[in-house]
């Protein structure tokens, strides 16, 4: 029984040193990279894992790392106490530099123009122009099905996305995006979103003509 426990304490110690041996490496050669692009580096604190919106952040999700001043975001969290315990109001990535934005007051606000609904619908990144959309956007709305794809509506009015906001702070992937739709419309939009993915598609610059111009427009 002592040879066993001996050989599995052992054991430990050996996995115990490869793991801090991997991480050495892995340490040696981020700084060596980083020297490599040159300019100052500094400590900032980077996620360690996927942290969800309205999630508070733990001392174990926070970790700190070298990376070049020059390719920080101005509101690079420097200290971890800056930000553990706080709320995350958007969703943050494993890996990614923490910034005081992840961190502020979410956007509630929508100006929605007279006549018309603040309609949200879902929308991955890439059925949102690969997150290219943002309050103030015009673009036509698809629906696609298994066997066909129709315009539900043309030139419609970006009031909001979930990466921006109401504000255009960028912020995480797209999962949302709020649109101006007439009252009347509200039920078939809804209705496509649920039989179909809806996918928005911006038009070329000069091209859209308002909320009423285009025949179809929500």
């Amino acid at each position: 029984m002592v040879a066993g426990i001996a050989c599995g304490v052992l054991c430990a110690a050996c996995v115990l040193a490869y793991l801090t041996s991997v991480r050495g490496e892995a340490d040696a050669a981020r700084a060596e990279a980083l020297a490599r692009y040159g300019g100052e580096q500094v400590e900032v604190c980077v996620a360690r894992r996927d942290v969800a919106a309205g999630e508070k952040v733990d001392a174990a999700a926070v970790e700190t790392r070298l990376w070049v001043a020059d390719l920080l975001p101005a509101d690079a969290v420097r200290a971890a106490g800056d930000v553990v315990g706080r709320t995350a109001t958007s969703s943050i990535l494993a890996g990614e530099v923490l910034s005081t934005r992840r961190f502020g007051e979410a956007s509630t606000s929508i100006d929605v123009p007279a006549g018309f609904a603040a309609l949200s619908v879902p929308a991955k990144t890439v059925q949102a122009v690969g997150g290219a959309l943002a309050p103030g956007s015009r673009a036509d709305l698809y629906a696609s099905g298994d066997t066909a794809t129709a315009a539900v509506a043309r030139d419609v009015l970006v009031l909001a996305t979930s990466a921006g906001g109401a504000d255009g702070a960028a912020a995480a992937d797209v999962t949302w995006v709020t649109v101006a739709v007439k009252p009347e419309s509200v039920q078939e939009v809804i209705a496509a979103s649920r039989k179909a993915e809806l996918y928005f598609a911006l038009p070329a610059a000069g091209e859209g003509a308002g909320l009423d111009a285009r025949e179809g427009s929500l």
